[in-house]
């Protein structure tokens, strides 16, 4: 039996990601070209950019990808969403210090290479895989936090 890759579910969030990651790249871009923070190491610079794509990310993947998955626990969701992004974000930034702090790789071509190739396409991976399986799961098999129903 042959699986399909391409599905409609995943068609829907690499286009919800993507509308992300015009954010995450924009603003990180912009946040770089500002004199206060471009003062600063780039990994503050992507995770302000990463937090801002995440609440576009949230909204997209809420009303479009798995609109009719949700568990109705509002919080939950957006805990566990917050959770796993931090994860996928360690990953962002993981592979911009390896390239920028370790390996000397310092020109805005290479920090861009390795935070927005790099690092999103493994936080993109484990993000699909993380809310399809936590964040917009139905209730029969979902993560369960201390003190939720």
């Amino acid at each position: 039996m042959r699986t399909r890759i391409l599905t409609p579910e995943v068609v829907s969030f690499l286009a919800v990601g993507g509308m992300g990651y015009v954010v995450d790249v924009g603003a990180f871009n912009v946040l770089r070209s500002q004199p206060a923070i471009a003062a600063l190491d780039p990994s503050v610079a992507k995770v302000f950019a990463v937090l801002l794509a995440m609440v576009v990310t949230y909204v997209g993947n809420s009303a479009v990808t798995w609109r009719g998955r949700s568990v109705g626990d509002r919080r939950r969701e957006i805990a566990l969403f917050v959770v796993f992004n931090a994860i996928g974000l360690s990953l962002s930034v993981a592979s911009l210090a390896l390239s920028h702090d370790i390996l000397g790789l310092t020109s805005r071509l290479a920090d861009n290479i390795s935070a927005n190739v790099v690092g999103l396409a493994l936080g993109t991976a484990f993000r699909f895989w993380s809310y399809r399986r936590f964040v917009f799961d139905r209730p029969s098999r979902g993560l369960v936090l201390i003190g939720g129903n």
